[in-house]
């Protein structure tokens, strides 16, 4: 089993800790430090792990949780499953050159 970096969003939590509990009430919050997000995008950006994450929008979200980027993040190991297993058997391809494959153009000759 293989391991790679990974991290867990606390985002949620944190904000429901200062009493914002929709997502609609974080986008003013952020249009007041200079942050324009959609509701759509605010909602991802809360409802799910985001991929990308802009320094300023991190900033910002600090700002209104009143906390750092640490506890926004937790940084972790994720475990990979092990892949399928491969068939350990050797194919024998026939000896001898290969055929020169045929086209049919649906024309008839």
């Amino acid at each position: 089993m293989s391991t790679r970096p990974g991290y867990r969003w606390h985002l949620r939590e944190r904000l429901a800790a200062r009493g914002v509990w929709k997502t609609t009430e974080l986008v003013p919050l952020l249009a007041e430090r200079g942050i324009e997000l959609s509701p759509a995008q605010v909602y991802r950006l809360v409802a799910k792990v985001p991929e990308r994450l802009s320094l300023h929008v991190l900033a910002a979200l600090c700002d209104i949780c009143s906390c750092g980027p640490s506890e926004l993040i937790e940084i972790g190991v994720e475990h990979e499953p092990p892949g399928p297993k491969r068939p350990s058997t050797v194919v024998e391809l026939p000896a001898g050159r290969p055929r020169r494959a045929r086209v049919d153009t649906g024309r008839r000759r």
